[in-house]
């Protein structure tokens, strides 16, 4: 399922927590980008639909030809072939991979769940043990289908169930021992599937909506991971073309100098020394392109962690909040270089930008790291997480982020922040955990074993070189 471009901007710039305050309606996700159903295709109705007349039809024939029951053929057999019929046309009239609308889905399925029910009429009602598939077709339409039209779908069965407790031929039995069932089974069996399409068709569409979102947000995750590489990308394709302009342009410079000294006044000296100046602004602008390069070679692929922790904080910064970055470890020992990831950059800035929102004067970014593992958590001083939705933090759709008027960001949450940056974290191989401090405040932290982030040691380029 593909994600609309602004959801994806708003989660590439959104981080939200379940901090004081309800958590975010879902309603509102269906009318802005939100996680939608997938509608069904015409085969995957008609197959079902095969499947049912192919059962009916054993069936009957078992009942009345190996059992030996009265059964009403005729009739029975009418409706199954109704079934039939409509099968055909629909195939005749339409390609198999068409997608069906929500009201052509709904009818067919509500077609269905009257012929099954007239089917049942006819041969015992409600105490006929087949009349429990009236369940099936209220699950499709809650897997696939919009509420509103499932709720339809399920009143549908739930009327058509009532009817055949009420009114209904008799069960098929042998001749001279008829089956007259108490009305207290009736009732009891009735209440049964009335149940039964409730709390399936429940589930069902929970089930479905709970898929659907989470497919919409790691769609989302994907496009903010692809985002992240183009950027870190697009910063090594500057350093190299730096690095391989430079000679050419430096050339320019020298034949332009040449020329300035050669040439007499007048204009062409003044285009002379445009040429020059035009150089060096080329040369300046080089420079900056280098000083910070994301090439992917052996230098600058890594990072040290008070560099890492430094780059996380270094984008926000307000008057009313001081951001520091600390680096701890065993004495005497080494912080080791770790790999630079883009996808670690983006979420540990997101958690960086929620907690400035939410700290009343302070932001705490530490790294630690011993012989097993590397470790980086956030602290703020502010309320910390809603004891009601800390739970739920890093599920998607979860956010209580203040509007863009009363955030030091200025973001308005979406609700997928939090769920994109555990994401991001937990594909590199990090354990991710939210928690309120004892004193306060909500604490973020991501550990990585140190096999999965930190950069071997870089080869001594200068070995060998000494005279």
């Amino acid at each position: 399922m593909a994600s609309t471009p602004e959801l994806s901007a708003a989660a590439d710039r959104d981080l939200d927590t379940g901090r004081a305050g309800p958590p975010q309606d879902e309603g509102s996700l269906w009318t802005h980008g939100g996680p939608k159903r997938g509608r069904l295709r015409i085969r995957t109705l008609t197959t079902l639909r095969w499947i049912a007349v192919g059962g009916q039809t054993l069936a009957v024939l078992f009942v009345g030809l190996v059992l030996k029951l009265p059964m009403p053929f005729a009739l029975c057999f009418t409706l199954i072939a109704i079934a039939a019929w409509v099968n055909i046309l629909i195939i005749l009239t339409s390609t198999g991979q068409r997608m069906v609308e929500d009201n052509e889905a709904t009818f067919q399925i509500a077609f269905d769940i009257m012929q099954l029910a007239v089917l049942c009429y006819l041969t015992g009602g409600v105490v006929n043990p087949f009349s429990l598939l009236i369940i099936g077709p209220v699950v499709l339409a809650a897997a696939t289908l919009p509420l509103r039209n499932v709720v339809i779908l399920g009143l549908l069965a739930i009327a058509a169930t009532i009817f055949i407790t009420v009114i209904s031929m008799p069960l098929p039995a042998p001749v001279g021992m008829p089956y007259h069932p108490p009305l207290i089974n009736r009732i009891g069996a009735m209440a049964a599937r009335i149940l039964g399409i409730a709390f399936t068709g429940f589930y069902a569409w929970q089930a479905a909506a709970e898929a659907a979102r989470m497919e919409l947000a790691l769609d989302t995750t994907n496009a903010v991971l692809a985002r992240e590489q183009r950027l870190s990308a697009l910063g090594g394709l500057a350093a190299a073309a730096a690095h391989e302009l430079g000679t050419p342009l430096a050339t320019i410079a020298v034949v332009a100098k040449e020329m300035v000294r050669a040439a007499p006044e007048g204009d062409l000296k003044e285009d002379a020394e445009l040429l020059v100046s035009q150089a060096e602004r080329c040369r300046e602008i080089l420079r900056r392109l280098t000083e910070t390069p994301e090439a992917t070679d052996v230098v600058h692929e890594r990072m040290s962690l008070l560099q890492f922790v430094q780059e996380t904080i270094e984008a926000h910064s307000h008057k009313d909040v001081r951001v520091e970055a600390v680096v701890a470890g065993p004495p005497g020992e080494a912080a080791p270089e770790i790999w630079r990831m883009p996808e670690v950059l983006h979420a540990m800035t997101s958690f960086v930008e929620n907690a400035m929102d939410f700290a009343k004067s302070e932001v705490l970014v530490t790294a630690r790291f011993d012989g097993r593992s590397v470790s980086v958590e956030i602290r703020d001083d502010g309320p910390g997480f809603a004891p009601e939705v800390l739970a739920k933090l890093g599920e998607p759709y979860v956010t209580s982020r203040p509007g863009a008027e009363g955030s030091r960001s200025g973001h308005v949450g979406m609700g997928l922040g939090f769920f994109i940056a555990k994401t991001l974290l937990e594909r590199t191989g990090a354990a991710v955990d939210f928690k309120n401090g004892r004193r306060g405040g909500a604490i973020v932290s991501a550990r990585w074993p140190r096999r999965a982030i930190e950069a071997p040691p870089t080869p001594d380029v200068f070995a060998g070189l000494d005279a």
